[in-house]
């Protein structure tokens, strides 16, 4: 097919993916709202670079090597005993160590930049909030404020978010991909990451480990707001929620579904050791073998010999 048919299809297919490309930009890691955001991107493009400079030679260097050596070509040189050449060995070895160097001494530096347990610099107050992951939702506790909410998490623009995070039941991954700092929540464990946003705005949450069926619902909402929005989110959830103590806690973590926003105040202080005592205890009833259980294994195994 002449040149001429096939060009407009193929300029126009391009642009439709140069469109998409750019359209899955609008919100997550390449387009960040907050400083951790930002500095994982520019981690990211930091270590994207250098890897292109090396990969990008080695594909035209191959596709010039398979058309050079065709069976066609009668220029190019047969030579059977060529078997060293220093310049050649030093090029092999030198250029990936020097790319490894490079890359080991950016996530050196880049990791303890982005410690999650590392506070960010704020003349502001930073707002803590308590994390429980679920089957399958989110639950985040406001110990100040005295509300929590489900699959809803309310921050003040320009004010460092203190989370802490725990798992009530298996380890799930914390992620906020427009704030960065994916992490992971365990049951019986407490980890910590720091976050801020920039803008005011409605950020998607997810869950970034497969933990059973409801695993693709497990998402939330960020709301990212000025104070009076915050302290009227507050207010509504005060006015809106119903009592959150320890016996509620446990009938919520039995409930294995997934489900809407949902407020709660006030909230049992301690509720958050409460999470993780719980799911202490349930992962050693869970490893623990019943006296049942185990007589009838041995009955099993008397029989079988």
């Amino acid at each position: 097919m002449p040149f001429q048919h096939w060009r407009k299809p193929a300029l126009g297919a391009s642009v439709a993916i140069a469109c998409a490309w750019l359209s899955a930009c609008s919100e997550g890691v390449l387009d960040p709202k907050g400083p951790v955001g930002a500095q994982e991107k520019q981690l990211l493009l930091e270590a994207l670079i250098p890897m292109l400079m090396v990969i990008t030679p080695i594909i035209l260097l191959t596709l010039w090597f398979a058309w050079w050596f065709r069976a066609s070509n009668a220029r190019a040189k047969y030579r059977p005993q060529w078997e060293y050449s220093g310049h050649l060995e030093f090029s092999i070895w030198m250029i990936p160590l020097l790319v490894i160097l490079f890359l080991g001494s950016l996530a050196w530096v880049g990791a303890h930049q982005l410690d999650p347990y590392r506070p960010l610099v704020s003349k502001r107050k930073p707002v803590t909030v308590e994390v429980v992951a679920m089957d399958w939702r989110w639950l985040f506790i406001y110990p100040d404020q005295g509300v929590a909410s489900v699959n809803e998490l309310a921050i003040p623009v320009g004010t460092p978010i203190s989370l802490h995070l725990t798992s009530a039941t298996v380890m799930n991954s914390f992620f906020v991909p427009s704030l960065g700092g994916q992490i992971y929540a365990m049951p019986g464990m407490q980890t910590t990451l720091s976050l801020l946003a920039d803008e005011p705005g409605s950020y998607r949450g997810l869950s970034a480990q497969f933990s059973g069926d409801g695993f693709s619902d497990m998402h939330f909402q960020v709301l990212a707001t000025d104070d009076k929005a915050f302290n009227a989110w507050v207010d509504h959830a005060k006015a809106e929620g119903v009592r959150l103590d320890d016996v509620a806690y446990n009938q919520l973590v039995a409930k294995q579904a997934t489900g809407g926003v949902v407020y709660y105040s006030p909230v049992t202080q301690e509720l958050f050791a409460h999470a993780m005592e719980s799911a202490t205890r349930r992962s050693v009833t869970a490893e623990v073998p019943s006296p049942a259980s185990s007589s009838v294994t041995l009955t099993a195994a008397a029989k079988e010999h």
